[in-house]
Order: structure tokens, then sequence, then C-alpha cells
């Protein structure tokens, strides 16, 4: 088995300028195999690494002078993780170090995906609202406000996990996107709702999609635009190279299983679509490009973007499962944990030419066509 040490990167490659996916072409063609190489060893990630300890942008929450409530920060423990308190347990994902590292890393990833761009959507140079529902660390969010310092930018999560010293153009909203919405500046007044709204990684979180983009499409101006991106969460190759007995397709068939059960539909990629075009958005666009789950594509720099992606599934694949798994399906701890050491082993294995879907949505208020 020809294994993959995760952390490991060419220095003197460097693609992040280059966007690896194009506006225009959806890339479905069969991605080939490198055969030739091994990843070197040498590097490897540390999980408790913490770089954010001296981040320019500080973390000290106390400090903040938005009202919150102290339960807020009551949060749930469970399996050795932080979990939300506000509506505790309707998020299947924990909030504490980990995992917003992992959530850096994803933002990363994005970056690297679309050549350091924020968005897809073709919007005008100036806008007046925009929305990010489910910010997480707030990244996305941050560094928005910053490239457009004339919008006024919300961005809402159900953890307080974001930075205090943000762009004064931003604000932070403990929020529940399921919850009936009450924004204070909007009203009936087309020119009081948000230009743009941004919804990036929700699988697993939503369990209503159509009333959600509803809520959407009514609070979006005539010419606003509304982008979603999602990853599949499910593993394919185009060589049927993973087995159907191995520990990841165990993985990902118990976790969809189990998502379902929990109300909320983990692999929801391929839908977005369907429902952004249910919910009357019109001009709706969707392109879908493969991302490979290991370095094992001969192209460089879907190689690169697949060692960054090794990462992110590396740290992935526990908060994912870990409360579906225990709360729903009833797995006791050496079973979920024997399951992860061999997916982990899997998504080490470059003879396994896994990749993922990445599906991003574009679509206008139907408004803008009259």
């Amino acid at each position: 088995m020809v294994e993959y040490t995760p952390g490991w990167r060419d220095p003197n490659e460097n693609t992040m300028s280059t966007p690896i996916f194009t506006n225009n072409d959806n890339n479905n063609d069969t991605l080939i195999a490198d055969t030739t190489t091994i990843a070197p060893a040498g590097f490897y990630y540390h999980t408790q690494d913490d770089d954010d300890n001296d981040s320019a942008l500080g973390d000290d929450k106390a400090s903040s002078t938005t009202s919150l409530n102290d339960s807020i920060f009551n949060y749930q423990y469970e399996n050795g993780r932080r979990y939300h308190a506000f509506r505790a347990g309707s998020y299947p994902l924990p909030n504490d170090e980990l995992e917003q590292d992992r959530m850096d890393m994803q933002h990363h990833i994005y970056l690297l995906m679309f050549g350091g761009e924020l968005y897809r959507a073709p919007l005008p140079p100036k806008i007046n609202k925009a929305l990010d529902i489910g910010c997480g660390t707030g990244l996305w969010a941050i560094d928005f406000a910053d490239a457009r310092p004339d919008t006024q930018v919300i961005a809402t999560d159900l953890s307080y996990i974001q930075p205090t010293w943000v762009p004064p153009n931003l604000r932070f909203e403990i929020d529940d996107a399921e919850s009936d919405w009450s924004y204070n500046q909007l009203s009936t007044d087309d020119g009081q709702k948000f230009d743009y709204i941004h919804i990036r990684s929700m699988a697993g979180s939503i369990a209503d999609w159509p009333r959600l983009l509803s809520r959407a499409y009514n609070n979006l101006a005539p010419g606003g635009w509304i982008e979603l991106t999602e990853f599949e969460t499910w593993a394919s190759t185009d060589d049927n190279s993973l087995p159907t007995n191995s520990a990841y397709h165990e993985y990902q068939v118990a976790l969809c299983e189990a998502a379902a059960s929990f109300g909320k539909e983990m692999n929801i990629a391929p839908h977005i679509y369907r429902l952004v075009c249910d919910a009357g958005f019109a001009n709706v666009r969707e392109d879908v490009q493969k991302c490979p789950l290991s370095p094992w594509p001969r192209d460089r720099r879907l190689k690169e973007l697949a060692m960054y992606m090794n990462l992110q599934m590396m740290e992935s694949i526990e908060p994912y499962g870990l409360a579906l798994f225990s709360r729903v399906l009833k797995w006791d701890t050496p079973r979920i944990y024997t399951l992860l050491d061999g997916v982990r082993k899997d998504l080490r294995n470059l003879n396994y030419h896994m990749y993922s879907r990445v599906y991003v949505s574009l679509s206008l208020s139907l408004f803008a066509l009259g």
C-alpha cells in the first residue's frame, strides 16, 4: 500500500493566485493518478498546534460590547469535545479549538480552489448589505468585510467563537438560521434588504432547506445574489478503487444514515441546485468540480490542493462522526474510534483514488428580471 504522510507540501509550489477551478467549466473529467511519486516523510501536522493564541484579531470574548446571555457560554461536553449551548443538540459538530482550526483550514481550501476569490457571484462594485449564514469562526465574513468596506455585513452562527476585533462594517450575531429571521434593519422596503446572501458548508446543519431558502428569497433585494457552496459528504472514484468493504465506505454510509435519522441530510450538495430553483430564484447556475481527498492525482495543482484536503479530512472525520454515531446510532466509544482509525488509514492510501465534488450554486432574486 502506498501511504501518504499528511502535512507535506512542496515549498516551491504556490498556486494560490491561480484558480484550480474556473467559473466556466465543470470538471467531470476522469482524474489521472500519479503512479510515479510518493509524498516524502518528514513533516507532520500536529493537531495540538495552536497558532491562533497570538492572533492580531484577538479573542477576548469578555470585552465584547454585544449583549449575550450567559447561557451561550454554558457549553456542553461530550466524548472529549465541546459543543454549543445555544439550541443545544441541534447541531452535531463541536465548536472547540480543534474544530475551529478545521474550519479555518477549510476556508483556506476554498481560497486555494478559487484562486483567492471569496465569492463567485458577479457582484457589482458597490452593494449595501450582505449576510453570511453559518459563519463559523468568521474568517470569510472578516475577509469579505475587509474587501468591501462600504458594505454592511452581518454574519450569524450558533456558537460565539468569532474574534472580537473585526472590521467596523461587520457584525456577528448568535442566531439559528432555521428560526424566524428578525433583522432590525429589514422592512418591506426593498432598499433595506440584503444584496448578497452567502451560505457555505452547512451540510448536516439544516433540517428544512426549502424553508431556509424561502426566507433568503424574501430577504434578498431585487437584483441581489445568493451563493451556496457545499462539498459532497461522499467519496467517489473513477476506477472503483475504493472497496465497498473499506472503513471509509462504511463510515460514509453510516454517517449519512445517522444524519438522516437525526433529521438533517448530510449529503445535501447534489440537491442544492434543485432546492434553489424550487425556491423561486432566477438565472440559477451550478458549477461542479472534483476535489481529490489525498494527493494521488498527477496534476500538480490538484496534488497540492489534495494535500490540504487530506489534512482537512483527517480532522473532519471525528467531529462529523462522534455525536451522530454515539447519539443516533448508539455506538460505543471503542467501536467509533476503531472505525475512525481505519478511515485514516484509507485516507493515507494513495491506491484509493478518492475525490469529493464541490457544488457552487449562484442565483438572482426573481424580481431582478422584471
